[in-house]
């Protein structure tokens, strides 16, 4: 007959098999937030980010009819 102590060992290593780790579940849900978090902030400034894109893709327009305008002189 198994005693007291080997009988609670042996329910413990039965129940924990299936079960992650704690630190393991603290990092997926940080990571989810992480994520989640991006999407909202971009979803929220993304006139901001429009603008943004709309601008220096405005100035490299603009550079480039510079730089074309300086390689039209020799030196």
């Amino acid at each position: 007959m198994a005693s007291d102590l080997q009988s609670s060992v042996s329910k413990d290593g039965q129940t924990r098999e299936g079960v992650a780790p704690g630190w393991l579940k603290v990092g997926v849900v940080a990571a989810a937030s992480g994520i989640l978090g991006g999407l909202a902030a971009a979803w929220y400034y993304r006139k901001t980010l429009a603008q943004l894109r709309g601008a220096d893709s405005d100035e490299a327009a603009h550079t480039d009819s510079h730089a074309s305008e300086e390689r039209d002189y020799d030196i």
